[in-house]
């Protein structure tokens, strides 16, 4: 009866400590890790609690805070609102043309964030664009006609109807949603691939239709991940600067907001009440992380 002989190299397939293999990518991954908490130890270092106290109290940081803080809630529900449904159904269904539009919907993600701002600026200064405006501005002098009218012209006001994007605080909303509601996006998709049809499957054939099997069924399951994309959205649109810029401009105390306050700040040479803003905007960013974590958002892709 013939036998085989063991592999005469045996050991080299059972290495006799993995110290080596651990060690070199534990060397290799803290190098980034390093980097990371020396960049965040140089700023805490380069100021102090008196420049932050002084930043807070300035009236220019307060509305940028206030401002950022209204913006990126808005723009978190408004990527959320579109962010499901497309999500979804990139996640369940398949349909020709599937892969274009996949790769449009994560174009906001990789082009630079300066290309996007001059995107936007160039759709809503285009000539459809105008004409909306021209139809706007007819409706308001129709409505302002009638209610003249109505009452025998004793009407000193009357509302306007026309509402100005750029250079304006709705170019700052619309400039961080094109960027937030594409991570979004991606974050729900991974959340509904993750979620077994089965039990939707279930649903309709008890007699669910299939809004009532999503809503019943699905979207209970995927609540982590929309906090996590909600967490992911309102993060990322606190710290959108680029589109901001070229969109919706930098002007003091009205399209300002914490990134443009740093850069306003360092434009004129206030490194103290650039640094302090930017610990504002660190310090938001670590309290949005742990309040994700403190969900157990942990291995939800973000």
């Amino acid at each position: 009866m013939k036998t085989t002989s063991p592999p005469a190299n045996r050991d080299a397939f059972h290495p006799s400590s993995d110290l080596p293999f651990y060690t070199s990518f534990s060397a290799l991954g803290g190098v980034y890790v390093v980097l990371i908490v020396a960049m965040l130890a140089a700023l805490f270092t380069h100021t102090s609690p008196g420049h932050v106290l002084s930043a807070l109290d300035s009236r220019e940081v307060q509305y940028s805070m206030q401002l950022s803080l209204i913006s990126c809630t808005i723009t978190t529900i408004a990527a959320l609102w579109v962010a499901v449904p497309i999500g979804y159904l990139m996640s369940r269904h398949g349909f020709r043309g599937k892969t274009l539009i996949d790769t449009v919907l994560d174009i906001p993600i990789v082009l630079p964030p300066l290309v996007i701002g001059l995107c936007l600026l160039i759709l809503f200064s285009s000539p459809a664009a105008t004409a909306v405006d021209q139809g706007l501005a007819h409706a308001e002098r129709w409505l302002a006609t009638l209610l003249q009218q109505v009452s025998a012209g004793r009407i000193a006001w009357t509302p306007k109807l026309r509402i100005e994007v750029t250079y304006e605080i709705p170019a700052v909303i619309l400039a961080q949603f094109m960027v937030a509601a594409a991570f979004a996006v991606r974050t729900l998709r991974v959340t509904f691939d993750q979620i077994h049809p089965r039990c939707e499957q279930v649903a309709l054939t008890l007699g669910c239709s299939a809004g009532q099997a999503f809503w019943l069924v699905v979207f209970p399951q995927a609540r982590k991940g929309l906090l996590a994309a909600g967490t992911l959205a309102w993060a990322r649109s606190l710290g959108e600067f680029g589109p901001i810029l070229i969109f919706a401009g930098a002007t003091r105390m009205k399209t300002e907001v914490l990134p443009t306050t740093v850069f306003l700040e360092f434009t004129v040479g206030n490194i103290e009440g650039a640094v302090a803003a930017s610990l504002i905007m660190v310090i938001a960013a670590m309290f949005v992380l742990v309040f994700a974590r403190v969900l157990g958002l942990r291995r939800m892709p973000i």
